[in-house]
């Protein structure tokens, strides 16, 4: 009996793999819509809140306070970003930036819960609040995200071309 222990593979086969392989790899570079659509919820949550706050019935200091949680979580979760995105590109982080960037994060989503929860608004303006200051952190992670992606493509792009 002649049992064939190893397969072969011819050229056309090598070739039509490659080919394959290059259709099936990803362009990590985000889309113009997609990047268009993080900047959107960006500016809309920013602006929602702002004007939300500019409009309330709330005294100057209540107004500063809420503004001043928006702005605090803004740069947390930007600062955030940039320590994962660093250590996941094996750049050094320490851990206690690391963790000082959560802790700003998780401090800023309390402290808004804890004012919300505290504040003589309405349900709805509670609600309202709460969904464009998370709108706005989203939108901060995502376009901080995307600059960071397109700024990486396109030093590679320069790599390899020089």
């Amino acid at each position: 009996m002649n049992y064939q222990t190893t397969s072969s593979i011819n050229e056309e086969t090598k070739k039509e793999s490659k080919k394959e392989k290059v259709k099936n790899e990803l362009n990590p570079k985000p889309t113009s819509a997609y990047v268009g659509a993080s900047w959107g919820a960006l500016i809309i949550g920013l602006v929602s809140y702002c004007v939300g706050l500019w409009n309330a019935a709330i005294e100057l200091n209540e107004k500063g306070f809420y503004f001043a949680i928006l702005l605090m979580g803004i740069y947390a979760v930007i600062s955030l970003q940039k320590a994962v995105r660093d250590k996941a590109e094996e750049i050094k982080v320490s851990e206690m930036y690391y963790g000082i960037s959560w802790v700003v994060v998780l401090a800023a989503i309390l402290l808004l819960i804890i004012g919300l929860r505290n504040a003589d608004f309405l349900l709805s303006e509670k609600g309202f609040y709460g969904i464009s200051f998370l709108l706005s952190l989203f939108g901060a992670i995502t376009v901080q995200k995307n600059t960071r992606d397109i700024d990486f493509i396109n030093n590679k792009t320069k790599e390899e071309k020089s």
